[in-house]
Formats: C-alpha cells, sequence, structure tokens
C-alpha cells in the first residue's frame, strides 16, 4: 500500500483538523438538540407523529439514519478523498450522523428500553468532549507550563460543574422525568 503524499504543512494540516472538528462538533451538538426538541414535541402532539417513520408497523428509530450517515461518509471519506468545500460538507454530515445515533446511545445497550436513557446521555456528553477536544486542544509538543496549570483549572472547575449538573440532573428527573415517561408510553398523540 502507497503511503499518501500530503503537501500540507504540520501547522496546516493541525488548521484544517481543526476546523473539520469544529464541524463536526457542532453538526453533532445542533443534531442532538434538535432531535431531542422533535421528540419531545410529537410526543406531546405538538408535530404530527406522521414524522415518525414506520415500516410495516414497526417505528424506525433516528439512530438507523445516523448509521447510513456515517456508513455514506465513511465510504465518501475513503474511495472520494473529498478535500476543500467537499470535505467540509463530509464533516457536517459525519457530526449529523454521530447526533443521530449517540442520541440514541441507550438503545444500543438496552433494545426495547426507554428513550430517556441515561447512557444517552452520557454518550452524548462524552462524544462532544472529546470532539471538543480534538477541536481546541493544543497539540501536546506546544504545551507550556501555563497550559498544564489551565487543564488543572478546567478539571477542577468540571468537577464543580459536574457535581452541579448531576444535582441539577437528578431535581429535573425528578420533576421532569415523570412527564417525559408519560409522554413515552402515551405515545404521539
Amino acid at each position: 500500500m502507497e503511503a499518501e503524499n500530503t503537501s500540507l504543512s504540520p501547522e496546516t494540516a493541525t488548521k484544517l483538523r481543526n476546523h473539520l472538528a469544529r464541524l463536526v462538533l457542532a453538526a453533532f451538538v445542533f443534531t442532538f438538540v434538535t432531535a431531542r426538541i422533535l421528540v419531545i414535541f410529537i410526543m406531546d402532539g405538538k408535530l404530527p407523529p406522521q414524522l415518525f417513520f414506520h415500516v410495516s408497523g414497526t417505528h424506525v428509530h433516528h439512530l438507523n439514519y445516523g448509521i447510513f450517515l456515517l456508513s455514506i461518509t465513511g465510504g465518501v471519506l475513503i474511495f472520494g478523498r473529498p478535500t476543500g468545500v467537499k470535505l467540509s460538507l463530509t464533516a457536517l454530515v459525519y457530526g449529523v450522523g454521530l447526533g443521530l445515533t449517540f442520541d440514541e446511545f441507550g438503545m444500543w445497550l438496552h433494545l426495547g428500553g426507554p428513550y430517556w436513557q441515561r447512557a444517552s446521555y452520557d454518550a452524548v456528553v462524552t462524544v462532544g468532549s472529546m470532539l471538543a477536544l480534538i477541536a481546541y486542544g493544543s497539540t501536546l509538543r506546544r504545551w507550556r507550563p501555563k497550559h498544564f496549570i489551565t487543564l488543572a483549572a478546567l478539571i477542577i472547575l468540571l468537577c464543580i460543574f459536574g457535581y452541579t449538573l448531576h444535582k441539577s440532573l437528578k431535581w429535573a428527573n425528578q420533576r421532569i422525568g415523570p412527564r417525559l415517561y408519560e409522554l413515552e408510553d402515551r405515545g404521539p398523540s
């Protein structure tokens, strides 16, 4: 197998990687949030239930659309080798596929389980965090002591934020959770 000859300088390659990771991250977060909002609106009867796709009485979950998008982008990247705007569009489609697929990650683990599984949120936070690190993190070769101090401060802040988020999610689960499960049990109006 022949090694690919790229004419990009290491700095340009890093900038391109960061740009593509930012596009993937933006599409991923937007898709996750949009999917959650649409599902809530459909289940609450604010949008028509026909937006849920059924085949012979079986609901086709949007993680399936994500799997197809991920498969397509994999094929495009391997066989098409896009550059420029086409590469950016491929990154956006990849982010949408990730968002649709990981939004229902809990269903990978517990087929037939409820839509509102904690595993899905955990997966989205993990994937989003990794994308953010790729998009905005410095390369380790360029780290200086100030970067490590910033990292330590960030870890402390994330721990505080995680504790606060845990408490607020626990509150939200007690207040909002029963309504979401009721919507799911009732199905689209």
